[in-house]
């Protein structure tokens, strides 16, 4: 955790990101509990992705920077690339697999960066990211395992912490780790008895399994990408991830496909509010555990619970699809 400065990130990300707001959620069957919904679905360009590009591009020397940046990522990294990119007045390229949202690849297209497809595996993402890196000298960003893309994250715990002090439970989707990671980096000083509890689908629940053996497990592709929460298809957490939420996390709980459909709709239909099946992942959690205490062996605090609504990036067809027939 000692590599990634939060403080330093909150200065270079002032006046470059939304801060995002802090709703009250209500919560059907739990009255007396404050839920509170961070929702980063209304970030700039739709997801908290933003932050930590901008910040791995603000902390990028100048004769770097303007070589450009290359990176992989399956929509909401990739659009957050492309609009800090775009700010910064230097070029992008993007990896996106086949099986991205349509909608994702639409919004990174449209915001200046160049788009390169790929087959739909980790190994195929990163070598040729890291190809395109050597045949144009553009540096590397990658999606999350990266302490200056971990320190750009961690300003959403922040903006938690100071608009809730009294914070007892954040949960947020996990992927490749890098927002769970940059949470418990920011919590530890400002918020030291909240419980950060990650959320996995149980079709992509790689992060629960590294936890639970001690060391980064890796799923196949054909295994994470059957969730449709294609924001957390990674198929292993990053190792200095892993590092920091293995120190601080409480624990990740899993949830099945309906769980995420149900949650999905609660957003739109209890907070009026967008969001896209990965960043319903936490309200989904949080509902599990409020169903099963102790579920995957996760307990939740006493006191004012936030739930992490870390991107609004979905294709319309598959909201309307989710809204209208509740059996998908």
């Amino acid at each position: 955790m000692d590599q990634v400065d939060v403080r330093a990130a909150v200065a270079r990300l002032r006046g470059r990101v939304r801060r995002t707001p802090l709703l009250p959620l209500p919560v059907e069957g739990d009255p007396l509990r404050e839920v509170y919904v961070k929702a980063e679905s209304l970030q700039l360009t739709g997801s908290f992705k933003v932050r930590g590009a901008t910040n791995f591009l603000a902390a990028l020397p100048e004769p770097a920077r303007r070589r450009g940046v290359v990176t992989h990522s399956s929509g909401n990294h990739a659009q957050g690339v492309a609009y800090a990119a775009a700010a910064f007045g230097v070029p992008a390229t993007v990896v996106i697999p086949e099986g991205a949202p349509e909608v994702k690849v639409r919004g990174t297209r449209a915001l200046g960066a160049t788009v390169v497809r790929c087959r739909n595996t980790q190994a195929d993402r990163e070598g040729t990211a890291a190809r395109i890196a050597a045949e144009t000298g553009a540096t590397l960003l990658p999606p999350f395992d990266d302490a200056r893309v971990v320190e750009g994250q961690s300003t959403v715990g922040v903006e938690i912490a100071e608009d809730l002090p009294r914070v007892a439970n954040v949960l947020v989707p996990i992927g490749g780790g890098g927002l769970a990671s940059g949470l418990c980096a920011a919590l530890a000083s400002l918020a030291p008895e909240a419980r950060v509890i990650g959320v996995e689908p149980a079709l992509a629940a790689d992060a629960q399994e590294s936890l639970r053996r001690g060391e980064v497990v890796t799923w196949s592709a054909e295994r994470t990408t059957a969730t449709m929460a294609d924001g957390v298809r990674t198929q292993s957490i990053g190792s200095l991830n892993f590092a920091v939420l293995r120190e601080r996390l409480a624990g990740v709980v899993t949830v099945d496909e309906a769980a995420i459909a149900d949650a999905t709709r609660r957003y739109v239909t209890s907070a009026r509010l967008v969001v896209e099946p990965t960043g319903a992942l936490s309200l989904a959690g949080l509902l599990r555990l409020l169903e099963e205490p102790g579920a995957d062996g996760v307990e939740l605090a006493p006191g004012p619970t936030v739930v992490v609504a870390s991107g609004g990036n979905v294709d319309p067809a598959r909201l309307c699809a989710l809204l209208v027939d509740e059996r998908r």
